[in-house]
Order: C-alpha cells, then sequence, then structure tokens
C-alpha cells in the first residue's frame, strides 16, 4: 500500500516557480480590481465616454480638471485638516480641524487668514457656508449640525451660542457625519456619511426653519448611491448651484463622483497619481468645494490644500 501511495505521488506533476509566481501574480491583480473597483471604473468610464458631448457643456464634467495648487500645506495646521466650503459673499474658503476643533478662514490660494477655536465642539468634520452670513458645521459621533454667524473678530466661537440640530441616525463610533453641501435656492442639505453603511441624506427646510418656519423633511438618498457611486466611502460633498449636480468625495477610493439632480452619474476624476496631473496620489482627501469661477477645491489630510482648474 505504502508504494502504491509513492507511486501515485510520483506522478503528480512538477509545477515551476515561474507558474506559481505567475498564479499568485493573477490573484494579486484581480484583488486589486476588486479592491479598487477597476471594473467598476472602466464601465463608467465607457459609459460617460458615450454621453461626453451631451454633458460637456451643462455639467461640472470632472475629467477636464488639473491641478494648479497640489499639495500645499495650510500654515499652522499639522494634522486632522477636514471640511471645506467656498464663501462666495466674501471670495474666500472656510475649513474646519477636527482635534483640537477649529473654524479656518482661508484665501483661494490656501493662504490661512484667520482661526477660530471652537469651545465645546465635538469631532467637527463638516462646514458648508449657508449664505447670508451663515455657516453650518458638522459633529461627526453625535450627528450634529450646528448654525454658527460668520466671526467678524478674532476669539473662539462656543457651542452653547449657537442654535443646532441632532438627527442621532445610527450612532455608533466615529463613522457618522463627514460632510456638508447647501442648495441655498431650494433651502436643501446635504449630508454625506462615511460608511458602515454610505448614506446620502437630504434635508429640506433647514434655513427656512432656522429663521423660525419650522418645516424639516429628511430624505434617505440611498438609492442615488446604491449602484452608481463606486466608492468605499464618502468623506465630503458639494452642491454646485449653476449646474443643480453634487459632488461626492471619496477618500478610500480617491475619486470625485458628479451626479446630476436625479442621482444619475454623469462624470468622475480620479485623484491617484498621474490624473489630473498630479504628481502624487491625494493621500486622504476630507473637504470639497468649488467657487463661483468653477475652480475646484480639496481639503486632505494631514494638512494639506489643492486647487483645480477646469482646462
Amino acid at each position: 500500500m505504502l508504494s502504491a501511495a509513492k507511486g501515485v505521488l510520483g506522478r503528480l506533476p512538477v509545477v515551476s516557480p515561474w507558474k506559481w509566481a505567475l498564479l499568485l501574480f493573477v490573484l494579486l491583480m484581480v484583488y486589486q480590481v476588486r479592491a479598487l473597483h477597476l471594473d467598476d471604473r472602466l464601465y463608467f468610464w465607457i459609459k460617460t465616454s458615450w454621453h461626453e458631448e451631451a454633458w460637456e457643456h451643462r455639467s461640472l464634467w470632472l475629467p477636464e480638471y488639473r491641478v494648479s495648487i497640489e499639495a500645499k500645506a495650510v500654515a499652522g495646521v499639522t494634522d486632522n485638516f477636514s471640511g471645506l466650503s467656498y464663501d462666495d459673499d466674501r471670495d474666500q474658503l472656510w475649513a474646519v480641524v477636527n482635534n483640537p476643533e477649529q473654524l479656518l478662514r482661508l484665501s483661494p490660494d490656501g493662504e490661512l487668514l484667520a482661526r477660530y477655536p471652537l469651545s465645546g465642539f465635538e469631532d467637527v468634520e463638516g462646514v458648508t457656508y449657508l449664505g447670508d452670513g451663515l455657516l453650518l458645521l458638522a459633529e461627526e459621533r453625535q450627528h450634529g449640525l450646528v448654525a454658527v454667524q460668520v466671526p467678524e473678530k478674532p476669539g473662539p466661537l462656543f457651542r452653547e451660542d449657537y442654535r443646532a440640530l441632532t438627527l442621532g441616525i445610527g450612532l455608533g463610533g466615529n463613522q457618522g457625519f463627514e460632510g456638508l453641501g447647501y442648495d441655498r435656492a431650494g433651502d436643501r442639505l446635504f449630508v454625506v456619511k462615511e460608511h458602515s453603511p454610505r448614506k446620502l441624506y437630504e434635508i429640506r427646510g433647514l434655513k427656512s426653519s432656522l429663521a423660525g418656519d419650522f418645516n424639516l423633511e429628511v430624505i434617505d438618498r440611498q438609492a442615488w448611491i446604491e449602484r452608481k457611486v463606486f466608492a468605499t466611502d464618502l468623506s465630503s460633498v458639494h452642491f454646485d448651484e449653476r449646474t443643480g449636480h453634487l459632488v461626492l468625495l471619496s477618500d478610500e477610493s480617491q475619486l470625485l463622483i458628479e451626479l446630476d439632480g436625479a442621482g444619475q452619474l454623469i462624470s468622475f476624476r480620479s485623484l491617484l497619481q498621474g490624473f489630473a496631473g498630479l504628481g502624487s496620489s491625494v493621500p486622504q482627501a476630507e473637504g470639497v468645494t468649488f467657487d463661483k469661477r468653477g475652480n475646484l477645491y480639496l481639503a486632505s489630510e494631514p494638512n494639506l490644500f489643492y486647487r483645480f482648474e477646469r482646462y
């Protein structure tokens, strides 16, 4: 019996090392394709290319954006550089730092103009400009939205001085509200939850409710991201008033995705090295906004500022 077993073993094929190496390479490629959603990117690249002529001149059309300021370190910030929003009344940017909590005033070139400590705020990740001198800050862990007047003088801002709305949807851990985008014409706030699961909410009537006309409506836009957004997380959102489109930012997938007003995918832009003129991949993109000239801005941890222009 033993000799028979040895005979069988002796007849097993001998696989050369280069074949094992080829098999390992194929397995790694399959993993990379799924992990980076390369198959989805190829599919949607082909799909969006088909309607390029129809959408190029009436959308943001992200493939035409190229970096003009890359990985500029924001002075005085060492870590946790997060949300970003454009203020068209002052032609400047607002950003937040989530530890220690701070509100930052920036120029369109990424220069730090002012810093405001946020006393009593917790885990601030997002910011958006509501117009009329009003900012909205997002507290991630508690799912809190705090309305803050634009500060006119230096000094700390105290949370107890401002009105707040806490939704408390799916509380638990550091996986709450990450980014905010506001539609001033429609009084609609868009909020993204990072992951576990990814979520996109539309909150109607926020600003009118703050003014005393209480009429809030919260809509779960899960259908918009379920099949159209090939990203593993959502770190920020921007509403573009010129087109009525949304731009979603993914840190993990290093990706920007444009959706139209019905949640259909229009275009996307990779933030990996070699795309959009980037010398290096954007390491941890946390905030996105556009200015009135159509320029695109990104905030990336630890303290990096990016500006892109459409060509």
